[in-house]
């Protein structure tokens, strides 16, 4: 019975990282863990930085499994192509992917040995669970409840095991999601296309909710184009397979119209309309705040931001969208031909 645990257990971890000062937080919960020792480990420094690689990570958080880890520059590639660097490294039949900001829990990784120990040769993955601590004697703000959802999303990488084997038959995470958004799902819908099961383990990882400014869910909407390369990808099914919550992108393109018609029939002198028009998007807008205001803490920062805020969400997202549908028509599936990783590395 204990070699197959041995087996089983037999992983390696890859935390690509942009140096954000919470990777000492996750290397240290990593090192102090219980369990099984991962075969080696692999920071990815995915800053945008020139040669030489830079010595300012701080591995030494990572206590006795210091020796194991091994830094890797890639110039600043995104979360996706630093993922495929970081497990194209590895020699582990299992890479377990960290985000640089969860902190594992303190037996993460005896309970990570029981998850691999009881995937039978079809599953590919398994993921994790994870835990947002959200404040408390006060309700959570629209960000930290946008965060919040991680704990009920499938398939996220903040803490996700894949076999080797199953990432490389299907290339890994697609590159052309930029930012640390679909990109998890994209890789989860191919592997199952692929013939492989994914199911979700029992250890458990805290995610803090990072600090932000009020301006966060501005920048957020450019995950509107990388819906619509999924789309393009995986068709309409996609949302449903990933039990992905849809957004309100009609709501946003109902209200950008009636934005862009009042403005447009008020330099048409046609002030009725215009009226109409304006009244639409003014309701629309209120509406899409008070969704966002009523849950929360409602303090005077927070209304401000929902009120600023949802007055330029809808078109941006919008914009975003059809940016993604024009620069995405033509995709095709992501090439499974796996290059040699052209990330600068060694051991640190």
């Amino acid at each position: 019975m204990s070699a197959p645990h041995r087996a089983a257990a037999d992983y390696s971890v890859v935390i690509p990282t942009v140096g954000r000062p919470c990777l000492a937080d996750c290397l240290a919960a990593l090192g102090e863990s219980v369990g099984p020792e991962p075969r080696e480990i692999v920071v990815v420094d995915d800053r945008p930085q020139p040669e030489p690689l830079r010595e300012d990570l701080p591995l030494d958080a990572l206590g006795p499994l210091r020796e194991r880890a091994t830094v890797v520059q890639t110039g600043g590639r995104g979360p996706a192509g630093a993922r495929n660097i970081g497990w194209q490294m590895v020699t582990a039949p299992w890479v377990a992917f960290l985000d640089d900001d969860v902190r594992v829990g303190a037996r993460w990784r005896e309970a990570l040995a029981r998850d691999l120990a009881g995937a039978d040769p079809t599953v590919a993955g398994v993921q994790g669970v994870l835990d947002v601590p959200l404040p408390t004697g006060r309700r959570a703000t629209d960000w930290e409840r946008n965060t919040a959802g991680l704990a009920r999303a499938q398939w996220a990488t903040a803490d996700m095991a894949y076999r080797t084997e199953a990432l490389k038959a299907v290339g890994g995470f697609d590159e052309r999601f930029p930012r640390a958004f679909r990109e998890d799902a994209d890789l989860a819908l191919r592997v199952l296309d692929d013939g492989w099961r994914i199911r979700r383990g029992g250890r458990l990882t805290s995610h803090p909710v990072r600090p932000a400014d009020r301006w966060v869910s501005v920048r957020a909407q450019r995950g509107n184009a990388d819906d619509a390369l999924m789309l393009r990808l995986h068709g309409p099914a996609w949302w449903r397979r990933a039990a992905a919550p849809r957004g309100r992108i009609r709501r946003h393109a109902a209200v950008t119209a009636a934005g862009l018609g009042a403005l447009v029939l008020a330099a048409a002198g046609r002030r009725r309309a215009a009226a109409v028009a304006g009244a639409g998007w003014l309701l629309g807008t209120a509406e899409f705040a008070w969704a966002r205001i009523a849950p929360g803490p409602r303090t005077r920062e927070e209304v401000t931001t929902m009120l600023a805020t949802s007055a330029l969400i809808p078109p941006l997202a919008v914009y975003h969208r059809l940016a993604g549908t024009l620069r995405h028509r033509a995709a095709t599936p992501w090439d499974t031909g796996l290059a040699p990783h052209s990330g600068r590395g060694g051991d640190a």
